[in-house]
């Protein structure tokens, strides 16, 4: 009886396994083709011209000059603006609020705005802002994706606070250390590889964002550093260029999603390194315990 439970068991366990190694293959297989098909439409883009010079008319040598500068800026700003909000709200979560009312309604609020589509965000500030200034701005694309990195970071930042061992707390509390100080220097400072990872992971969550620009930054085919006036951006450089008749605009088009797609994956493998490396360092030494 029980070596007929075992064969059952194994098999299952055999079975079960072929399956999650068929989905992981699915799964790379599509990734794969992805930027197989990337770098072999995009990578004849790249040239000198294309990171100095604007993008052209139609049949006229050009570049993304102009995109990249512009995706740069809004994604830099967006960045700074819902970072220290999401840090913020994060330390309030793992370090203050815990379990109140206040807290539990937060964190709702932040799986809400995890999930939200990056549209709705856009239509959002389009009728916040866009309607009240008259006209697309810089600024308000960088806001649209502030409120894309806020729940990304606030949840990364709750989670790292939560791994670190209260034993930490109560031997800074032991010494007479105050709360802002035992946050600011022995939780925030145990955790900082996994907060800056979460930092990472929204940053590469936003550089491709192309439906919240649509109804915020919209585009300039001309170089501008101005951000309260529409400025060039590399998700609307591809939406245009690739929906246009014009063959020239389409290998531009496949040179700018190569650029992306790069971006992310260089921001994604060092998020995990930074996390590897966190978990390594806070792995206890054998020799010394």
């Amino acid at each position: 009886m029980s070596n007929s439970i075992y064969r059952r068991r194994l098999w299952q366990n055999r079975f079960y396994l072929a399956v999650a190694y068929i989905t992981m293959v699915f799964g790379l297989f599509w990734l794969a083709w992805i930027f197989y098909t990337l770098l072999s439409n995009g990578f004849s883009g790249l040239s000198s011209t294309l990171f100095t010079l604007d993008t052209p008319p139609p049949d006229m040598e050009g570049g993304l000059r102009n995109a990249i500068l512009g995706s740069f800026m809004i994604t830099l700003f967006g960045l700074l603006v819902g970072t220290p909000i999401g840090l913020m709200c994060g330390i309030y979560l793992a370090e203050f609020g815990q379990n109140s009312k206040l807290a539990q309604a937060t964190r709702f609020m932040n799986d809400i705005l995890l999930s939200a589509p990056p549209i709705v965000i856009g239509l959002f500030i389009y009728e916040l802002v866009v309607v009240k200034q008259g006209h697309f701005s810089g600024w308000a694309g960088s806001l649209a994706l502030s409120l894309l990195v806020i729940p990304v970071v606030v949840r990364t930042t709750e989670n790292m606070l939560k791994l670190v061992p209260n034993s930490l707390r109560e031997a800074a509390f032991a010494l007479g250390a105050p709360k802002w100080k035992l946050v600011t220097m022995v939780t925030l400072k145990s955790a900082k590889a996994g907060v800056l990872t979460g930092i990472i992971l929204a940053f590469a969550r936003i550089t491709g964002e192309t439906a919240p620009l649509l109804f915020t930054t919209m585009n300039n085919q001309f170089f501008s550093t101005n951000m309260n006036q529409p400025i060039a951006n590399l998700p609307n450089v591809i939406y245009q260029f690739a929906m246009s008749p014009y063959e020239d605009w389409h290998q531009l088009a496949w040179a700018a999603a190569l650029l992306i797609a790069v971006t992310v994956l260089i921001a994604n493998i060092l998020a995990r390194y930074l996390g590897k490396h966190d978990t390594l360092a806070n792995k206890p030494n054998k020799e010394t315990s």
